[in-house]
């Protein structure tokens, strides 16, 4: 009789059940493909541009929508698709960045305070709470006022404001699953307190974390944005949605195409990922469907 062994797979089946619902949940879908769609704009929209962004033609400024120039020209003259789809590559690019230093701190703070509790908990969140009790804009221009203008400290400043969200977020998620009856086998097995957190209690907290991930992506795009509208973020004659803006805001009644595909691309953007945060709490905490 043979005797026939299972084979590892890569994907255990309480996840193979989640992607089952992702992939047939509506708001995921329809998230999820902006997301994508954005995804590729910012990795393949300046080969694919057709024009250079940044060529200035004075015999075609404030060229309205035609099949030369989709998205009309700006007072330069610069084809605005282009500028539109080279901008996704900066929005893109500082969201992922700072949400990525923001999420690894305030989950690394969160975990520690929701795990150890008593005053280590205490004095985490009270830090966490001073800061975010700024409101996220204000804090992100002063941030930016002592580190000066640029991409690079633009993320920096989106990473600071975030931070505390995500320590809030999984600090919650810990304590739901610290006493639980894994982790309190986990200590009667003799793990340090470092492998229970990080190896057990930290990926059953993921839910929540993911979620909010998927968010605060949305308003670090929006963060960015309001950055470079006030000349913080991306400097010129580099292409930023926000810094678009704030270039067509002066043109509005001669040429409105500057404001309005800008401000799509932005309203599209956050609308995607607003999206696919709804629909993956969904399939992460079915009991969210209930409350709506």
């Amino acid at each position: 009789m043979a005797i026939q062994t299972a084979r590892p797979t890569g994907v255990s089946r309480p996840g193979l059940e989640l992607l089952r619902k992702a992939l047939r949940h509506g708001l995921v879908l329809a998230g999820g493909g902006v997301v994508l769609f954005l995804g590729c704009l910012a990795a393949f929209g300046q080969a694919l541009a057709p024009y250079d962004p940044l060529a200035m033609d004075f015999t075609a400024r404030f060229a309205p929508p035609s099949l030369a120039h989709p998205f009309g020209t700006d007072d330069f003259g610069r084809d605005l698709l282009s500028r539109v789809m080279y901008g996704a590559r900066v929005s893109v690019q500082v969201a992922f960045i700072a949400v990525g230093i923001s999420a690894s701190a305030g989950v690394t703070l969160g975990v520690t305070a929701g795990y150890l509790g008593g005053w280590v908990d205490e004095l985490i969140m009270r830090v966490m709470d001073v800061i975010f009790a700024f409101p996220a804009v204000l804090l992100a221009i002063t941030v930016m006022a002592i580190l000066g203008r640029g991409v690079e400290n633009a993320m920096i400043a989106i990473a600071i404001v975030y931070a505390p969200i995500f320590a809030r977020v999984t600090r919650g998620a810990v304590i739901s699953v610290r006493d639980r009856e894994f982790v309190t086998a986990a200590r009667a097995l003799g793990q340090t307190h470092t492998r229970i957190m990080w190896a057990h209690v930290l990926p059953n907290a993921l839910g929540p974390i993911i979620v909010q991930t998927s968010l605060s992506l949305a308003f670090a795009i929006l963060a960015e944005a309001a950055l470079s509208f006030f000349g913080l973020g991306t400097q010129p004659p580099d292409p930023s949605w926000g810094r678009m803006l704030a270039e067509g805001r002066g043109f509005l009644g001669q040429a409105p195409w500057m404001g309005i595909f800008p401000g799509l691309a932005i309203m599209v953007s956050v609308l995607g990922f607003n999206l696919l945060g709804d629909g993956l709490r969904d399939v992460l905490d079915p009991r969210w469907r209930g409350r709506r």
